[in-house]
């Protein structure tokens, strides 16, 4: 034992466990007028966003819920959300955020497999959750939120939650995780077939992924910050936490369409948001008269697929500046950002675009991404052109799947999380992916992104949306597919996107056949490929 450690120990003066449930406290002292949340006519200070996260808890705690149980939450983004928040993990609770457009059966295995002790949930929802809670033998408290916001629905549960956070007390004392390795959320995978994986956060890697986000997207206490990004994904990719820890302002928003987010934005005087490259292309290809101008420049990240830089183009035009994150719900959303280098304001537009496609570079509270061999774990050549699959290791990686070892292990194999992305790293450093492992297409020998075709598809000035995937080929072994939906009111022969994508790439990258119809997506608005997988292998020519 070294000098250092002989004599000098933990202690409550020089250590204490992270918890992002600290940011709201911090605030609340640090800012108690200023406001925390807007939503609809409702305004809440910061005063008041703690006592009312306080009544939560205490309320909770009256029925008996404590350290390791599992409280669930079917909401929208409103302030009950963010409450749920901060007060389930004063608890020292395990809050479970279920995606709202789930169908009730999946939802009903959700709250099973969680052992969720209490349902917070919108009326909104009511018929999906009176279906769901009809397959669950076990009994489970439920609370209804009466939104003043929410239209339709029917109240299902015990009392509304204004009703059960009155009963609590306003001074609850919050308390500190024992470890900060400690459970804190339960959020469930999307998975394309069989039941989603329950992805397990802790209090150590919210903390440290919020200071992320603020960092990284430049959240201050002038910041107003509009939910567009659905709070029940990677708990809003921790911007849940990340905003209040700014001292900045949540503008909740229900429904994410293109006239009530430009409202919004013009209103409330929004500085930042968050959304799948979905939202990005439909407000970019936005009608004229859903439009409210605003003067303000307002920074938005988008994550997931690589938004296309068309799309990119369109929203730096109308007043955004795109910033682009990578991650999963295993790495607690954001885990590398496409940082602009110095040069990049120089380069022309569709250059530059080209670039902040790229996932880029670790985010500086996670210890290392990288892009390696999969069945070596050797790191691949920086030279833009060899494939191999993202890993990433660090604090603000997931402790595990839930119930399922082996599917852990898989994941964390080598001492790395495998995210099954392929990927190329440039010269720079910085990670391009290329493909999901099972969308990579193999053509003749060659790999064709799958992505990369897309990419070509979406600068067609007749093309609203592009997915790519493998069809047989009985000459190539697999050549590309692409479904398209076209803007609306246009219409384009086959040959003329087979031309066009001819002019743009490789030709043996261009895709052979062409599908048009209306994309398949998952209930977070990703594109189901599996399902279009299914359909280019019943085509017939």
């Amino acid at each position: 034992m070294s000098i250092f450690e002989q004599t000098l120990e933990k202690d409550p003066a020089n250590f204490e466990a992270l918890t992002p449930v600290s940011f709201l406290r911090r605030a609340a002292q640090v800012a108690p007028e200023h406001c925390a949340i807007i939503h609809g006519q409702r305004r809440y200070t910061y005063a008041q966003f703690w006592e009312r996260s306080c009544r939560l808890a205490s309320a909770l705690a009256s029925r008996g819920i404590g350290h390791g149980d599992c409280v669930a939450i079917m909401g929208a983004n409103t302030p009950e959300m963010l409450e749920a928040h901060n007060a389930v993990p004063m608890l020292g609770g395990v809050l479970n955020s279920l995606n709202i457009r789930l169908d009730a059966k999946t939802i009903a295995f959700i709250l099973d497999h969680g052992e969720a002790r209490v349902l917070l949930t919108d009326r909104a929802f009511s018929q999906t959750i009176q279906e769901a809670v009809s397959l669950i033998e076990r009994p489970i408290l439920i609370i209804d939120i009466d939104d003043s916001e929410s239209e339709g629905g029917t109240l299902v549960g015990e009392m509304d939650y204004e009703h059960f956070i009155a009963q609590g007390q306003p001074n609850f004392p919050p308390g500190q995780p024992e470890d900060e390795w400690q459970a804190l959320s339960l959020l469930y995978t999307s998975g394309t077939t069989g039941n989603p994986k329950g992805c397990v956060y802790h209090h150590r890697g919210a903390y440290l992924n919020a200071m992320g986000n603020m960092s990284t997207m430049g959240l201050d206490r002038k910041s107003v910050y509009l939910w567009t990004l659905p709070m029940f994904h990677c708990d809003g990719w921790t911007f849940t936490w990340a905003v209040t820890a700014a001292l900045a302002t949540h503008v909740c928003l229900r429904a994410v369409e293109p006239g009530p987010v430009f409202r919004s934005i013009a209103e409330h005087g929004v500085t930042h948001m968050c959304g799948a490259p979905i939202v990005l292309n439909m407000l970019a290809n936005a009608p004229a008269d859903t439009r409210s101008p605003f003067s303000q420049t307002v920074e938005i990240a988008t994550g997931g697929a690589a938004p296309p830089s068309a799309v990119i183009e369109a929203m730096e035009t109308d007043g955004f500046h795109v910033t682009h994150l990578y991650g999963l719900t295993e790495t607690y959303g954001p885990a590398t950002v496409c940082i602009p280098q110095d040069d990049w304001p120089d380069l022309a537009l569709q250059q530059r675009s080209a670039r902040m496609a790229r996932q880029g570079v670790h985010y500086g509270t996670l210890e290392n991404a990288s892009v390696k061999n999969p069945d070596t774990l050797e790191d691949v050549p920086w030279d833009a052109q060899t494939f191999g699959e993202v890993m990433v290791r660090g604090n603000t990686v997931m402790k595990g799947y839930l119930k399922n070892p082996s599917a852990t292990a898989q994941a964390f194999a080598g001492g790395w999380f495998h995210t099954g992305d392929i990927a190329v790293r440039h010269p720079d450093g910085y990670i391009e992916v290329k493909d999901r492992s099972k969308d990579i297409i193999i053509s003749g020998g060659e790999n064709i992104s799958s992505l990369e075709v897309e990419e070509a598809l979406y600068r067609h000035p007749k093309v609203l949306e592009a997915a790519v995937v493998a069809r047989p080929d009985e000459a190539w072994g697999e050549s590309p597919c692409a479904f398209v939906t076209l803007r609306e009111g246009v219409q384009v022969k086959e040959r003329e996107i087979i031309e066009f994508c001819r002019g743009n790439l490789a030709h043996y990258k261009a895709p052979r056949t062409i599908v048009f119809c209306d994309l398949p997506k998952t209930s977070t608005g990703k594109i189901q490929k599996f399902v279009l997988r299914e359909m280019a292998q019943n085509l017939r020519d």
